[in-house]
């Protein structure tokens, strides 16, 4: 180890006793790093009235040591900071420190408080002691030295983590306490464009993280999300200027779905030109064409699509990969192509039937049922095979298409404990039985029953297992359980989707669906 003497001084703790104990040692000539855990120093007296035993104002004693501390050249100030390691011996030590962000760049501000009035959280006050608040971005005391403000933050919220798209909901929930409706929208949008849609669809895995959740009931933060964007949508704010495009780089975007129009929005917003292209006739994908009207009505999604629409990307609608256009082509056009397909692909069951004996596949039923197309000889009396949400929501929009008994079944189980549950959320499955919908869990299609070529019902076999320890599906069924018929007029199948990757043949693997790089998510 290094014997010679360092010269150097670290003081721990920038009250008024690190404060003089640095001020003395810088004036002998030492250079002093004065360690401190708030944003600013003076400790103790700062919060003080009086001095023992002169009684004069102790702000009016400490000033002055604030200044000269802050001035003076040998003295380098470190706040927001604790020691964590201390080694070596007297006259040549070595530490390490932590120190957490300010938030704000202490270089920057000029302390003039216009974050203060803008913030819109409020906290307990540790400088008063508790008794009144203060703003989460905030300066301890008026003479503090750093004269800078720095913003209250403990890391990142469960909710926040809880989220898919990250989402700031302690802040968005925050500005809508405020009444800054607009402000509180941006803000959602920074992360997560498709403020109406997911105020309505999504499955809100941030309130199962709310920690309001330990005390009563989560924060209903989906519906909040959803009134924000009907307020802010009611104002007829105006459409975002396109960005000018900085960059002479072009990327070519596969689909208009949600990740594509993510996607383009944001290159768009970067500078890159951008061109999305789509088979269908309008943008949104299962959005705007699969998703039933009582989840999320058509002309809402299209608010949210409007506004990435407007970043001034290029939407080139009716254009087909492998019809229209090839993948070589794309990727002579332009320097990236970002390959956003989705699984628009319904999984079949019995290839033998289709809709001509009355077997539908979930999507494509959907799609018909958003279009408002009728659904030849639809009947009565409707089966439905998945145990997910898109079975579902196609039980549901099949009472809604009037329907008077819809079955649905699955291979999963209703229990919650179990591997085997099924994949729907929780209220899904308790909305669709409000809704007179039967569920029969554990029982699996064994033969569609037709008569005359048009589908009877369905001959079901008890399934015992579902999925293996390792998660993998791999059901099994019991051979000697009695087998029931369930009458049908017309049977959907839900039972997931794929890739549909036509015109995408090389990029295909021997498992028939494109491989990405695990860390890069390039494929090529």
């Amino acid at each position: 180890m290094d014997k010679d003497k360092v010269g150097a001084v670290l003081v721990v703790g920038g009250g008024i006793a690190g404060i003089q104990t640095s001020l003395d040692l810088a004036n002998s000539g030492f250079k002093v790093y004065l360690l401190e855990d708030s944003p600013a120093i003076g400790g103790t007296m700062a919060q003080l009235d009086k001095t023992f035993p002169t009684n004069d104002c102790a702000m009016c004693i400490m000033s002055p040591k604030l200044v000269d501390c802050g001035r003076h050249h040998n003295i380098e100030l470190i706040s927001c900071a604790e020691l964590t390691e201390l080694t070596g011996e007297a006259g040549n030590f070595h530490v390490k420190i932590f120190r957490r962000p300010r938030y704000i760049d202490i270089d920057k501000c000029t302390g003039c408080g216009e974050c203060e009035k803008a913030c819109p959280v409020e906290v307990a006050s540790e400088f008063e002691e508790g008794i009144v608040n203060r703003k989460a971005a905030f300066r301890l005391f008026p003479q503090a030295y750093p004269n800078a403000f720095a913003i209250d933050k403990k890391r990142r919220p469960p909710c926040q983590v809880g989220c898919p798209a990250g989402v700031h909901v302690q802040g968005y929930v925050a500005l809508i306490r405020e009444k800054k409706y607009y402000e509180a929208y941006e803000l959602i949008r920074r992360d997560n464009p498709f403020v109406s849609i997911c105020g309505r669809v999504c499955h809100h895995p941030c309130e199962d993280n709310c920690r309001r959740g330990e005390y009563d009931e989560p924060i209903a933060i989906a519906s909040l999300k959803r009134f924000i964007a009907d307020r802010v949508y009611k104002e007829e704010h105006p459409l975002p200027e396109p960005v000018e495009i900085t960059s002479d780089k072009t990327v070519g975007i596969v689909g208009a779905g949600p990740s594509g129009l993510t996607c383009a929005m944001r290159l768009r917003d970067m500078g890159y030109a951008v061109t999305v292209y789509d088979e269908a006739d309008e943008p949104g994908g299962m959005l705007t064409y699969c998703l039933p009207e009582y989840r999320i009505p058509k002309e809402m999604a299209m608010q949210d699509i409007e506004r990435m629409l407007a970043s001034g990307f290029e939407l080139k609608s009716g254009t087909k990969v492998g019809k229209n256009v090839t993948l070589e082509e794309l990727k002579e056009r332009h320097d990236a192509v970002y390959v956003a397909v989705g699984f628009q692909a319904p999984a079949r069951l019995f290839d033998e039937f289709d809709e001509s004996n009355g077997v539908l596949l979930g999507l494509d039923f959907l799609r018909r049922a958003k279009k408002g197309a009728k659904v030849r000889n639809f009947g009565k009396r409707i089966v439905v095979i998945g145990g997910g949400n898109v079975a579902m929501d196609c039980a549901r929009t099949a009472i809604r298409l009037g329907a008077e008994e819809v079955n649905l079944m699955c291979l999963e189980t209703r229990d919650l404990e179990s591997k085997d549950r099924m994949p729907a959320h929780v209220w899904e499955i308790e909305e669709a039985e409000e809704e007179d919908i039967s569920i029969h869990d554990r029982l699996g299609p064994r033969k569609i029953i037709t008569e005359n070529g048009r589908v009877i019902g369905v001959k079901t076999m008890r399934c015992t297992s579902v999925y293996k320890d390792d998660g993998s599906f791999a059901p099994v069924f019991d051979d000697n359980e009695k087998t029931e018929i369930i009458t049908a007029d017309t049977v959907v199948i839900a039972i997931g989707q794929r890739s549909a990757l036509d015109g995408f043949e090389m990029l295909k693997s021997n498992r028939g669906i494109i491989e990405a790089n695990a860390i890069t998510l390039e494929t090529s």
